[in-house]
């Protein structure tokens, strides 16, 4: 079996992140700060409870 490939080291994706950043707000780009807790995705999945047999149904009289 291969040796996996290495993972780059953090000073390397730190200096990455850095000049991405940098060229980002160069071009024009803003950066907004967000707070603690708030999330950009959407909830995509509903309710997670379900229902067991048949639906009950009302009788007319």
């Amino acid at each position: 079996m291969a040796p996996k490939p290495k993972k780059a080291a953090s000073t390397e994706t730190h200096q990455s992140i850095e000049d991405q950043t940098a060229a980002f707000l160069k071009a024009g780009g803003a950066i907004q700060e967000v707070e603690r807790g708030v999330t950009g995705q959407q909830k995509l999945a509903g309710p997670r409870q379900i229902v067991l047999g048949k639906p009950s149904e009302a009788k007319a009289s």
